[in-house]
């Protein structure tokens, strides 16, 4: 066995924060008792924190992690979330909900949405509803109730789906005591120089600032936006959207909790970006992504203190950015995870997704000491494929709208989008088709609420469904909404549910 073959010895994690943790409390449970995990981090340099609002597939990874779901929920002050609520999208007043879960279930093999598209076509009001009538997330977000799903199919409450909002300092916490109970070793300093291999340019170590020098077999850079590793070191270049999102900045402000608990983001739609609202358990995360070329950063930071709800807990916080992504995520020795590999801005809150989606596909190819430049180039086939869907479908919220109150909104309604989003909206536009592509994140019942939430309706629907008995399909739609709403009712208040199972034992206000 020669230096370049057999198996790694040494994992070095550079970065910590919610990519970093992640990282290091995954690998902790899949390597071998003979290789070491080193997380490398420095107290003086801050985490960026901008993914408190999270999705389903998070569900997974925490399960891996064989995390109780109560005691994560407590220990990071969260809260649960059914999906996210659009406020002035495609036009000033306009409101909708994205939810998670599906619409309605599908009839003879026809897509749900082609039934209903029928029959709001004809008029059938009474029986259609809006869409988000047929979605279980979204009635109980709109009631402001909880449960969690039930395992049997033919339950209602099966459809429901959800993730959380939580305090992202504080999962990040809640992981390194996890990692380190399993054999992390933490090392506390700021790098300040990488040592490359001469003859085949992979990473052999980083050195601290007070001289000690990490070596490693694979390095995993969690560094952020500097992408300390991948960026700086092995130069890797980034490739800017920012021609089709122009977003690159932010303020962010906790502020005290008023009103009751909603389980959803809120997302709203201003002159030139947007504000979120996450609520926790303890405080409310507030910010106001916003481009710099439409809006100056006094006005972009008064726009976010006016809209607060309640007083804020602490200076607003600046972010600088730009929407894009690494040529490559895994180059040589080193693999990027999390905003050192791309970053798209938390509109449908997939940072952390992203990072969960890293970590688990360098597992499913981990390599040995040849690093196999098949594995390398499948990896940066599936991410980079991943990374630009979820760019189509954050473009998409910014492109179909009918606003043109300011000059950014001109921008982004009149912009020419991606090829691969022309095409899907083109299908789309004529019969409602929507296919979702191998990998692809988003289902069809994201893209449908988006779409329908923001005024697109298509020309027609499937020709093929004129052939359903129009009083069935009324029958069915009619009983399935009061079906749907009866069991969101039914649920306890989502504030109700949090106090019963899962409250947090001390809630901090910063």
């Amino acid at each position: 066995m020669t230096a370049s073959t057999g198996p790694l010895r040494r994992v070095v994690i550079v970065g910590g924060g919610t990519a970093g943790w992640m990282t290091a409390a995954a690998l902790s449970r899949v390597v071998p008792a003979d290789m070491t995990v080193t997380l490398v981090e420095s107290e003086e340099i801050g985490t960026v924190g901008v993914g408190e609002a999270t999705i389903p597939s998070l569900l997974d990874f925490n399960r891996i992690l064989g995390i109780d779901e109560d005691d994560f929920v407590r220990s990071t002050q969260a809260t649960f979330k059914l999906g996210i609520q659009f406020r002035d999208w495609a036009q000033i007043g306009d409101d909708y909900i994205h939810p998670f879960g599906t619409h309605g279930r599908d009839v003879a093999g026809f897509s749900f949405h082609q039934l209903w598209l029928r029959e709001a076509a004809g008029g059938n009001v009474a029986a259609s509803g809006q869409i988000g009538d047929y979605c279980l997330s979204h009635v109980a977000a709109r009631l402001g109730r909880f449960n969690r799903p039930v395992a049997d199919p033919s339950a209602v409450l099966s459809t429901l789906s959800y993730a959380f909002h939580f305090d992202a300092g504080l999962y990040a916490g809640f992981l390194r005591s996890l990692s380190e109970a399993a054999g992390v070793v933490r090392v506390e300093g700021r790098i300040a120089s990488v040592a490359r291999n001469p003859e085949n340019g992979h990473i052999d170590a980083v050195t601290l600032a007070d001289g000690r020098r990490i070596e490693g077999d694979l390095f995993v850079d969690c560094s952020g936006f500097r992408s300390l590793l991948l960026g700086d070191a092995l130069d890797v270049p980034f490739t800017s959207w920012q021609h089709w999102l122009p977003c690159d900045r932010a303020w962010a402000v906790p502020s005290t909790r008023e009103g009751r608990l909603t389980p959803y983001t809120r997302a709203t739609a201003e002159r030139a970006g947007w504000r979120w609202r996450i609520p926790l358990q303890h405080r409310v995360g507030n910010g106001h992504v916003y481009s710099s070329a439409h809006c100056d950063d006094d006005m972009a930071v008064r726009t976010l203190l006016d809209g607060l709800e309640g007083e804020p807990l602490a200076d607003p916080r600046q972010l600088r950015f730009v929407a894009g992504r690494r040529a490559r995520l895994w180059e040589g020795n080193c693999v990027a995870i999390g905003l050192a590999g791309g970053f798209l801005e938390p509109l449908e809150s997939t940072s952390i997704h992203l990072i969960q989606s890293g970590i688990t596909r360098l597992i499913a190819l981990f390599p040995d000491r040849s690093f196999n430049p098949v594995e390398r180039a499948e990896y940066n086939r599936l991410l980079l494929r991943e990374y630009d869907q979820v760019r189509d479908f954050v473009i998409l919220h910014y492109h179909a709208t009918t606003r043109s109150d300011s000059p950014f909104w001109d921008h982004v309604r009149t912009m020419t989008v991606p090829a691969s989003l022309t095409e899907k909206l083109a299908l789309w536009a004529d019969k409602a088709r929507l296919f979702r592509e191998p990998g692809e994140l988003f289902t069809p019942d994201s893209w449908i609420a988006v779409l329908l939430g923001q005024g697109r309706r298509p020309a027609s629907f499937d020709p093929l469904i004129a052939g359903l008995p129009p009083a069935d399909s009324t029958r069915f739609l009619t009983h399935l909404r009061d079906v749907i709403g009866k069991t969101a009712a039914a649920m306890p208040t989502h504030e109700d549910f949090i106090a019963r199972h899962c409250a947090a034992r001390t809630l901090q206000t910063v």
